[in-house]
């Protein structure tokens, strides 16, 4: 079984730097069930390629070891040739640093973004090559599955249970390998070693920030833990916790914050009352609200006929369901248009692509505005959507309210607040990236100096 890792960011070699493995070495670790070697079959500026190859030795999985040590009873199996739990081990053990996100000689380019290849192979997949796309691409990797002949030779035999697995993205390497290393083991459900409760703090560890909003979540736990009922309800308990309170928090601090400001202008109104009236004259039928909150646009999207599929998507659990008890109150034929899903916009998404328009009302403004960048690939570029409509406060016009602090954001948990030129200049960018043309229109009453409250950008194409 081999994991190989290829970038093409300048100068290439620059990844021995991040695995912490000199190019033109070749590097061994022994583990207990065999060695994992690391090589570079190419270290040129241009390009770099790093392979893991893992060397089981079969015998010793089995010979003097007993299943309370976690090793293999059986004889016949496939654990010296399938990349598993194993490979997560030697992965571990071999690229610490690099996944840990550390590296002395070159700390900026751990921490950035750069073009990543990783191919594995060969994958078991138990659950096919839909689950693959399932676990990988909300994650924000584009996914290639080639399918691996029961035997070459017969081709009526079909393919076997085994793929050839290659993930491209522009991301930080220690985020990629983190990802491998927890999914891995799910695909192909066989852990070889005791899971006990450190498993449930590691899985913490390495899932935080990309686990919790995961549409796989259960699944994901319920495998990494080997389906031991306590440990899951552990580990599904604290995700839930923390992102109830973050989501709990974040209503509240809307309620007091940004609506009590905004109040007097029925802003809130505006916005939502102005979208559904640009969605509606686009034509769309099929629609998309990214970042639907407790779901007050598709409540009012929902009354007109010709928006015939809505589509809901929050990554908070707590507004999810607020916004579920909304749909649940529909009549029937209305309810039947409407479907929501938990997801984080910053992650690719293939439920999320074919549809006519997408609104983001108020929802960029709490994105890091590094990971800003996430969201246009995922939204902008793979969803594509054929509109897409952004809106969001206006910085320039904060010093209007009388109720709002200088040099204080509306809300609390907003990342950024951008002036007109500020919001004009992304939107300029972010359509010329995509191949969308775009217009800026103002929510609100006008200011002379100031501008309106909030601003609005319309893409199409």
């Amino acid at each position: 079984m081999f994991l190989q890792i290829t970038t093409t960011h300048r100068p290439a070699t620059d990844l021995g730097y991040l695995l912490h493995k000199n190019p033109a070495r070749a590097h061994e670790v022994e583990l207990s069930f065999g060695i994992a070697r690391l090589f570079f079959p190419q270290a040129h500026e241009v390009c770099c390629t790093a392979a893991l190859v893992l060397d089981i030795d079969p015998v010793s999985l089995v010979r003097g070891k007993g299943a309370s040590e976690g090793f293999l009873e059986q004889y016949v199996n496939d654990r010296p040739y399938a990349a598993s739990s194993f490979l997560s081990v030697a992965m571990g053990r071999t690229l610490r640093e690099a996944i840990g996100g550390r590296s002395r000689e070159r700390p900026d380019l751990a921490a950035s973004d750069i073009p990543l290849e990783v191919t594995v192979a060969p994958l078991p997949a138990r659950g096919g090559a839909d689950l693959v796309r399932r676990l990988f691409e909300p994650l924000g990797h584009t996914v290639t599955c080639s399918p691996i002949a029961l035997d070459p030779q017969r081709a009526d035999w079909g393919n076997s249970n085994y793929l050839t697995l290659t993930l491209a993205n522009t991301c930080r390497l220690s985020v990629l390998l983190t990802h491998l290393v927890v999914l891995i083991p799910v695909l192909d459900d066989q852990k070889h070693y005791f899971v006990g409760d450190d498993e449930v703090e590691k899985l913490l560890a390495r899932g935080e920030g990309w686990l919790e909003s995961h549409p796989e979540r259960e699944l994901i736990v319920t495998r990494y833990l080997k389906g031991r009922r306590s440990l899951i309800k552990d580990a599904l308990s604290k995700l839930v916790a923390e992102e109830e309170t973050e989501a709990t928090l974040d209503n509240v601090r809307k309620d007091t914050a940004e609506e009590a400001i905004e109040k007097p202008l029925r802003l809130h109104d505006v916005r939502l009352d102005t979208v559904a009236d640009t969605l509606k004259s686009f034509g769309a039928t099929r629609v998309l609200d990214l970042g639907c909150g407790e779901g007050k646009l598709i409540g009012r999207l929902v009354k007109d006929r010709q928006f015939t599929e809505i589509v809901g998507v929050e990554v908070g659990s707590v507004s999810l369901a607020r916004a579920a008890r909304l749909v649940e109150k529909l009549p029937d034929k209305q309810r039947e248009r409407v479907k929501l899903l938990q997801g984080a916009l910053i992650y690719r998404d293939a439920r999320l692509r074919g549809y006519d328009a997408a609104a983001l009302v108020e929802v960029i403004e709490h994105i890091e505005p590094g990971r800003l960048g996430h969201m246009e690939r995922a939204i902008f570029g793979d969803a594509g959507p054929r509109a897409v409509i952004v809106t969001t406060p206006n910085a320039d016009y904060n010093v209007l309210f009388p109720t709002l602090p200088a040099g204080r954001f509306r809300h609390d948990d907003h990342r950024f607040e951008w002036t007109r030129a500020e919001f004009a200049a992304w939107c300029d960018r972010v359509a010329a990236e995509h191949g969308y043309q775009v217009r800026i229109e103002p929510l609100g009453d006008v200011d002379a100096a100031h501008g309106a409250p909030s601003q609005m950008g319309v893409f199409t194409r």
